[in-house]
């Protein structure tokens, strides 16, 4: 329905002016709960769109936006976006109820949960814009408030950490502008959705290669694509966990997303010419993030460098140019966000209950001092290693299987050989969380001062998301069942 869809950006947005507008006595107090009721709303919004969805509705806003140069505030949902609007909704709602916790209570709750209620702003806007300009423009809302949030509300080394973090997308998105503004003054139409329907008709070879090179390569910068990822252990290191839980959850599906909606089925040229760079890419992201994780000693940072492996599988799949692959791409992207955002929420209760996040300082014993928290630090490190059954395994398996049988036009052999170097960097993933799990949570607790276990609120925070991954990996249909009809609508294949 159309009215949900505008209520979908409109919700967190009056929210965040509520807040913004308020007297500062008041809102400082009210912050967290209007934060929470906003969240809440806009979650529960979502799923009323998806419910319309599943009876066959079409939700879709059309209307003039700036008349004068032709631009439309164009807004959709389909298979690809909804998943990613769920996953959006469900964990700036947690975050919003995590906040409530005294321990994770913020300083200045007024600007920080305006900021929050922002960054869903601009999340949401770049999974349902239809129109190119304004998926750029929601694409770049995201990044004041995040870069505030690392700046302001971070640990040591935020401010450096937070001006890498905005220099290394605001150059990315630079880049990519040029290409949709290319395609745009090419095709005569910044309409996603007309776009994709003539899939490169109209475009010459030269503006389909140059327009996908721009716009590919200023996404990769946010996935983060190798070698452009060295802002992101640095981000997340520095971030308060919320902001590690939505930069590593929402954040970074960003630039998957805008690879599956506009750059592989607007430019199929282009696609077809860089696909194998592509995969050659996300497969290095692989190896490399396993061996980086392998060598870490910060609990926080080597969870960050695991997400530059999980998004390599992601690419893979993407770079195959088929429905497996994309589909296998859009799993692995809702199952990285739900499983990733469950292990920084932990990383951020060990960091409260130690005081550090340095594996040799917490001396393992994790399970042995604290049961409930610790057996759910496995059960996410299992999740993360891909153990069947559990929604880690669908995504990074189907992109494998994928890569054994790409698009005609991409180079079998080539892609077969992407697929044993992934099946190595499977290897190393379970290898360093392993090693994780045996210096943080096995053994005997180094101190005998006991430490609280998980609480109520955390339990009722992080169930969600465990439910989730069980769900997402007992019943893959939940999610491929949706993304499947629009993705082959996309590419034009039954």
């Amino acid at each position: 329905m159309n009215v949900l869809l505008v209520l979908l950006l409109a919700v967190p947005l009056a929210g965040a002016l509520v807040l913004l507008v308020s007297p500062r006595g008041w809102a400082q107090h009210r912050a967290l709960p209007v934060g929470l009721a906003a969240t809440a709303l806009t979650l529960l919004d979502a799923v009323a769109l998806a419910v319309h969805y599943a009876r066959g509705s079409r939700s879709d806003v059309d209307a003039a936006w700036i008349p004068a140069i032709g631009l439309r505030f164009h807004l959709g949902v389909d298979g690809i976006s909804l998943p990613l609007v769920l996953l959006t909704a469900l964990l700036t709602t947690l975050c919003a109820a995590y906040l409530l916790r005294s321990a994770a209570r913020p300083a200045r709750p007024q600007a920080f949960v305006a900021l929050l209620l922002l960054l869903e702003v601009g999340m949401l806007g770049t999974f349902v814009a239809l129109d190119l300009l304004l998926f750029f423009v929601a694409f770049e809302i995201v990044l004041v408030p995040m870069y505030a949030v690392i700046a302001g509300w971070g640990g040591a080394d935020r401010r450096p950490s937070a001006r890498q973090f905005i220099l290394y997308t605001l150059v990315g998105s630079g880049v990519m502008l040029v290409g949709l503004v290319l395609v745009g003054v090419a095709a005569g139409t910044l309409d996603m959705v007309v776009l994709a329907q003539r899939g490169g008709a109209g475009l010459s070879h030269t503006v389909q290669v140059v327009g996908f090179l721009a716009i590919a390569g200023g996404l990769a910068v946010k996935i983060p694509v190798w070698p452009l990822h060295s802002w992101l252990p640095d981000a997340h290191t520095a971030a308060p966990t919320v902001g590690s839980v939505l930069l590593a959850g929402v954040l970074l599906k960003m630039g998957t997303y805008g690879l599956v909606r506009i750059a592989v089925p607007i430019l199929p040229e282009g696609a077809a010419a860089f696909a194998p760079v592509l995969g050659v890419l996300g497969v290095v992201g692989i190896v490399y993030a396993g061996l980086a994780c392998l060598g870490q000693s910060n609990l926080k940072r080597l969870v960050a460098f695991s997400s530059i492996g999980h998004m390599g599988f992601v690419l893979l799949g993407i770079s195959t140019l088929t429905a497996v692959g994309i589909n296998a791409a859009l799993f692995a992207n809702i199952a990285h966000g739900v499983i990733t955002g469950l292990l920084f929420f932990l990383v951020g209760g060990i960091s409260e209950r130690y005081g550090s996040t340095d594996m040799g300082r917490l001396g393992g014993g994790l399970l042995a001092a604290t049961p409930r928290l610790g057996a759910l630090v496995v059960f996410g490190a299992v999740a993360s290693l891909g153990l069947p059954g559990l929604a880690g395994f669908w995504g990074e398996g189907l992109a494998v299987l994928a890569a054994f049988r790409p698009a005609a036009e991409l180079p079998g052999g080539l892609y077969v050989a992407l697929a044993a170097v992934a099946g190595v960097g499977m290897v190393l993933t379970a290898a360093y969380l392993l090693v994780m799990l045996r210096r943080v949570v096995y053994g005997v607790p180094r101190s005998s001062v006991p430490m609280p276990d998980m609480s109520r609120a955390e339990l009722l925070t992080w169930s969600p998301l465990v439910a989730a991954v069980l769900v997402a990996g007992l019943w893959p249909a939940v999610v491929l069942g949706v993304t499947d009809g629009a993705v082959r609508a996309l590419l034009g294949v039954r």
